[in-house]
């Protein structure tokens, strides 16, 4: 048996992987993932018995798992996901942070956050009613936001008989829709989160699927949020410049690097002032280092005294991103209060935040066809649309493609700092080649 300290060693030396489920309401997300907590041996036995108990006193005989995502008083007595529902769990093969988000067309910003930061998106679809106009919006969504794997889990397959034709031809439906958007990896899995099948351990009755169970998946996935691979980038939190009598000429420029590597020597402009310098040394933990990497917390010292302040954004000289005053973005507009244009707003692009105002709302796009509505004027809650953004200082941006944390930024209210859109710079959605439509409509789905 794996001691505490065994597993902790273990736990220490594996990946972390961030996922979110997404689906229409009543697909079963929130079974799915107390059926994933549940089977994966990651619930408490605490929460175990508060589960049982409330399920017995809404008359059911076997727990509802779904129950242990489900925190809110309104989401257990309606039986919907309302807010975005964190847990963490591991296995001895991978770490996990999972985002539970809800179905409803109104919580499409909850969606937002919470897949915001995942790598991977399960994408829940009843086999009784296969693609739905809600399962096509969360696939957009996790398109625009460029999350680089999609599951598409087909739910429910015990109410179809288990019947493979079912899921073959809402697996066939989801991947051409959710590949034209530029999704680059979609895999299909059958399943009953409310039985079990396929979600931890490999189904019985669905002998005819040869592929991994959703577990299994999770634990095997590449990790692709390598941020060492990516454009080098250190925004400035904080000027260390104690002026002591043990540091009297000591000027350091703290933060957490964003991504990718810097090193002693390198030459680098300081963006947007665009002065250059080269890093003369780097501290990490009190020590001085050669190299560093994202996401450590380091100090950078430069051999020139330039000003540097907070906001600015360090980058390799041959390697730096563009700097502009017109931002053009898509936006999920997360407020209550709609934005319009000509609102004054306050932007804030990694540690920098400045005063900038809505120049144009070009269009709103609808989710469920991906129509585009010109000169809508304003955008309300929910609403994801485009907008072209004139700041008030040059901002160092880089588009979303190339770098979800330094291509993306939030709207504020000036007056009240309340958060009114999360933005992704440059262009919606990946550029992509249509496939071509297979010869034969009745082909069999290729495992």
């Amino acid at each position: 048996m794996t001691t505490p300290i065994q597993l902790a060693e273990q736990l220490s030396t594996t990946t972390l992987l961030r996922f979110a489920t997404a689906g229409s309401v009543d697909d079963g997300k929130s079974t799915l993932v107390g059926r994933l907590l549940h089977d994966s041996k990651s619930v408490l036995t605490d929460q175990l018995e508060a589960v049982e108990d409330a399920s017995r006193k809404r008359g059911q005989d076997a727990p509802d798992l779904a129950l242990l995502t489900d925190g809110l008083r309104a989401e257990r007595e309606q039986g919907i996901t309302i807010d975005v529902a964190y847990r963490y769990f591991a296995t001895t093969r991978r770490r996990f942070i999972l985002a539970d988000t809800p179905g409803h067309v109104q919580y499409t910003r909850n969606m937002v956050t919470g897949a915001s930061t995942a790598e991977l998106a399960v994408v829940l679809v009843d086999a009784r009613n296969g693609v739905v106009e809600q399962t096509r919006r969360h696939a957009a969504v996790a398109a625009l936001l460029r999350v680089p794997h999609v599951v598409l889990a087909v739910n429910k397959m015990d109410l179809v008989d288990y019947a493979e034709p079912v899921f073959a031809a809402i697996a066939k439906e989801f991947t051409a829709y959710a590949a034209s958007l530029g999704v680059p990896e979609i895999t299909a899995i059958p399943i009953s989160a409310l039985a079990g099948d396929n979600v931890v351990e490999p189904s019985a009755n669905m002998d005819w699927y040869g592929g991994p169970t959703v577990l299994e998946h999770l634990e095997t996935v590449p990790v692709s949020h390598d941020l060492t691979a990516c454009h080098a980038r250190f925004p400035v939190q904080y000027v260390i410049r104690p002026q002591t009598a043990e540091h009297p000429d000591y000027r350091g420029y703290a933060g957490q690097i964003a991504a990718g590597v810097f090193r002693v020597g390198e030459p680098v402009t300081v963006l947007p002032s665009g002065r250059t310098s080269t890093i003369a040394g780097i501290d990490l933990l009190g020590s001085s280092v050669d190299i560093a990497w994202a996401p450590q917390s380091v100090t950078v010292r430069l051999t020139d005294d330039i000003d540097v302040s907070r906001g600015d954004l360090i980058a390799p000289l041959d390697d730096a991103p563009s700097v502009t005053q017109d931002v053009e973005a898509t936006v999920c507009h997360v407020a209550d209060r709609p934005l319009a244009v000509g609102q004054r707003v306050l932007i804030k692009h990694t540690t920098r935040t400045v005063k900038a105002i809505i120049k144009d709302i070009p269009s709103r796009l609808t989710l469920d066809d991906l129509s585009q509505h010109p000169a809508p004027g304003k955008l309300v809650a929910n609403d994801i649309g485009r907008v072209v953004v004139r700041t008030a200082e040059p901002l160092a941006l880089d588009t979303y493609a190339d770098s979800r944390r330094t291509g993306s930024f939030l709207l504020i209210d000036p007056a009240d700092g309340t958060t009114l859109s999360a933005g992704m710079a440059g262009a919606s959605f990946a550029t992509v080649t249509p496939a071509p439509a297979p010869a034969d409509d009745d082909a069999e789905w290729d495992f």
